[in-house]
Parts: C-alpha cells; structure tokens; sequence
C-alpha cells in the first residue's frame, strides 16, 4: 500500500489468443489464367523456332544465289544438231566416191577399122557389199572399167545393172578396199535446199563444189535420150562429174549427176546442172535415210 491511503491493483496481465489460420480458399480463375499463360508461352516458342528456321534458309539461298560455284543446276534442253558445212559434207562423203575410168569402144585385138577411147566420171559406194551407182553414160562403151577408191585402191569393175531411160548404171567391183563406208541415201530435195557435189570434173580428182536445187521436175536430154523428172541445182558441175552424188547438207545423197545445161556444144558448166532423184536412181520411190540392199 502506498501513502495516500489509495489501493493500487495490479494490472491483470494480457493473455495473448492463438492465431487462428484461415483454411486456404482455391482460386479457379487464377488457375485458368495460368494454364493460358503456359499455351500462349509454348505458341510464341513455336513460332519463333519457325521464323529462326525460315531466316536461315533465306540466308543459305542466299549465299548460294551469291556464289556462282555453289549455284543449284538447272535442266536445260541440249542442242539440236544443225546442217552440216560443205567442209562436213565433203569429210562424211569423200570415203564413199570413187574415181571411174573406162575404156569405149574397140576391141581386144585393136583391129583395123576400131576406134577406142576413154571415158571418165563418178561413182559413189551405195551398199556394204562395194556396189557403186554411176551414170550409165560413164560406162555404157563395152570396154574395160577401172575403179579407184578413195583411199588410192584400184580394181577392175563390170556393169551389174542399167537403166538407159535414166541414165543409171550399177557397177560390181573385183576387189574392195580395205575399209567399206557406204553413203547415207537421202530422201526428197525441196527447191532452195542446200546442196553439195562431189566428183572429178575435168580429171580433177575429189573435187566439190556447192549450190542450192534450183528446179524440180526437170527435162533434159541426156547422152541417149531426154531424162524426165531430174533435180536441178546449180553447183558447177562438168565432164568427169558425171555418176557423182549430190548431197543435202545432213550429208545424206539426194541425187546422181547426169547432166548440165549448155546451149552449145562445149559441154561446160555455164550454172545449171541435173541430176537424177535417188528414188528413181534405185528404181524404188523415194529414199528413207538408209542404205538400202542392192
């Protein structure tokens, strides 16, 4: 007790209450919102590995474009193959033309009252068998044949077939050279095609020259009778060309030269010469490309 008579009391001390934890209360919307926030994370992870993906091929073709070593090859179509030159013409040909000399008239004796005479002209190897297609003219003297081929080989030769009427002749040789090239035989000639011709005009051996057909359906008179439905070209031609074949220029003989034109009586090229379709040649239409069998 204090002075002053007055009771104090004691201050009943404070009794602190457990806390009491609330039970947690779940929150659906905040669970939707987060699964959202997941998929929309995972969506822009997609996209963004495809634009770092499509940026890289950019950049590779790119680089490729860039670089002439690294670009991609493209199919292209492959070149067509194109006429020949006279220069390929005369190559393809030249082994298949052979140099013709024979002998007209006389006889073996020599007697009194013969006449003999020579005769040169052309001839181009038709089949693998060393026939030849001359014209009949070159050979029609019933005297000795004489072949050369291109090669410098010589052998003796006879008539096999003849037709007067276009002045074609087959010839069979004794002997064949060592290496056989037949000509490719050609089909029709068109007015304005190319055309080349190989022979031994005047005795000047393996000679060409070249020209375009300048005519189709032509007569003209040959040396027994006029000769119907000839090609003409103009590529000088001249005496000793006569047998010889003209070419287009796939190198393939569309012809035989028979004859030219000349009003007088030199019988020299003046720009105009005949020649005989191969088809009629061979008696069997047109040609095809191939050799045929004779």
């Amino acid at each position: 007790m204090l002075a002053g008579g007055a009771d104090l009391q004691q201050p009943t001390p404070a009794v602190e209450k457990p806390a009491v934890e609330k039970p947690a209360v779940e929150n659906p919307a905040g669970r939707w919102r987060a699964g959202r926030l997941r998929r929309n994370m995972l969506v822009g992870a997609v996209l963004a590995w495809a634009v770092a993906i499509t940026a890289l091929l950019f950049l590779r073709t790119g680089d490729q474009r860039e670089t002439p070593g690294a670009a991609v090859p493209s199919a292209s179509p492959s070149a067509s193959e194109g006429p020949l030159s006279v220069a390929e013409v005369y190559r393809t040909l030249l082994p298949s033309v052979v140099l013709i000399q024979a002998t007209t008239g006389g006889n073996s004796a020599g007697g009194a009252g013969s006449t003999t005479g020579s005769a040169t002209g052309t001839g181009v190897i038709v089949n693998a068998d060393g026939t030849i297609l001359t014209a009949a003219h070159v050979v029609d003297g019933g005297g000795t044949i004489t072949v050369t081929y291109a090669d410098g080989t010589e052998t003796a030769a006879v008539v096999a077939g003849a037709d007067a009427a276009q002045d074609i002749a087959t010839l069979t040789p004794a002997r064949l050279p060592e290496t056989v090239v037949p000509a490719v035989l050609g089909g029709g000639a068109a007015v304005g095609d190319d055309v080349v011709a190989i022979g031994n005009p005047l005795g000047l051996t393996a000679s060409t020259t070249s020209g375009v057909v300048s005519g189709l359906d032509r007569v003209a008179r040959g040396e027994a009778a006029r000769i119907s439905g000839l090609i003409q070209f103009d590529a000088a031609v001249n005496p000793g060309s006569s047998g010889g074949p003209l070419v287009n220029d796939q190198g393939q003989v569309v012809g035989v030269v028979v004859a030219l034109a000349n009003p007088t009586d030199a019988g020299t090229f003046i720009g105009i010469g005949f020649a005989v379709p191969i088809g009629a040649a061979l008696g069997a239409g047109q040609g095809d490309g191939q050799v045929p069998p004779l």
